[in-house]
């Protein structure tokens, strides 16, 4: 899947099936859904799971609990625009998934 199929399915009811779970965590912040998007990934192990566990919380606001999984996920704490870091973040997870 690209990046482009990826931003054309947040036009749908759902997430594109198949799709990795960190994805769908995205899939669901970018529909405005923080609390899915939370839940999905709240209990994942792995250091791009922290690093949306880290995205998510810093869009939260909870700055403390953010700055904990950017260390998790081997990432320092960026002051990116939130759309910036979904999509690096996406980029790289749709890589891995093409790999």
């Amino acid at each position: 899947m690209t990046f482009t199929d990826f931003k054309e399915s947040l036009t749908k009811s759902s997430p594109p099936a198949g799709a990795h779970i960190l994805l769908v965590s995205l899939w669901y912040d970018a529909k405005n859904d923080w609390q899915k998007a939370h839940e999905l990934i709240n209990d994942l192990n792995g250091t791009n799971a922290a690093w949306v566990h880290a995205y998510l919380h810093r869009k939260e606001g909870d700055t403390g609990n953010a700055a904990y999984w950017y260390r998790r996920a081997g990432k320092p704490t960026t002051h990116k625009g939130f759309e910036e870091e979904w999509t690096e973040i996406t980029h790289a997870l749709l890589q891995m998934a093409s790999s």
